[in-house]
């Protein structure tokens, strides 16, 4: 199944509506296929054994704060609300300003790093039902952890997801 996000509904199994500060709507979206016009979308493999959840979460960064190489149990899309934030993977870094998104996957480590005006992304993350509530980040490296967290996590909404 294809993780998407776009501006409209495209009539998917899942189906999280967040309307930004000027009106438009964020639609993330599980879909046979990629709709048309998405600003991100990407396959995701989810073990229909398992109970899953949907989350839609706020991440916000104050100016140069950053989330240190880590990871999610989880797939999911972000898209960038204010700011500008370069992500460091395994292929490279790219920042990404305001309106633009991107897909991690469950697992993918990532360092992340506000610009000088801070940061804030909206992220719809498919999680173990086990995660419900909880925080999801994974530092790698162990001495991260003791590290001062500036990024903030505010959960907006989870719920079951029915594959």
């Amino acid at each position: 199944m294809i993780l998407a996000l776009s501006h409209a509904r495209h009539g998917g199994r899942l189906a999280v509506t967040h309307e930004l500060e000027d009106g438009r709507a964020l639609v993330f979206e599980l879909l046979d296929e990629p709709p048309p016009g998405a600003l991100a979308a990407a396959r995701v493999e989810l073990d229909p054994e398992r109970a899953w959840l949907a989350r839609l979460d706020r991440v916000d960064f104050p100016p140069g704060g950053v989330a240190y190489r880590h990871v999610h149990p989880g797939p999911g899309i972000r898209y960038l609300a204010s700011g500008e934030l370069t992500l460091e993977r395994e292929g490279g870094a790219r920042a990404y300003r305001a309106g633009e998104a991107w897909f991690e996957d469950a697992d993918d480590p990532v360092t992340a790093t506000a610009g000088p005006e801070g940061a804030a992304f909206l992220r719809l993350l498919l999680l173990p039902a086990e995660w419900a509530g909880k925080r999801t980040i994974r530092y790698l490296d162990p001495a991260d952890e003791a590290k001062p967290k500036l990024q903030r996590a505010t959960i907006l909404r989870e719920e079951p997801l029915r594959l």
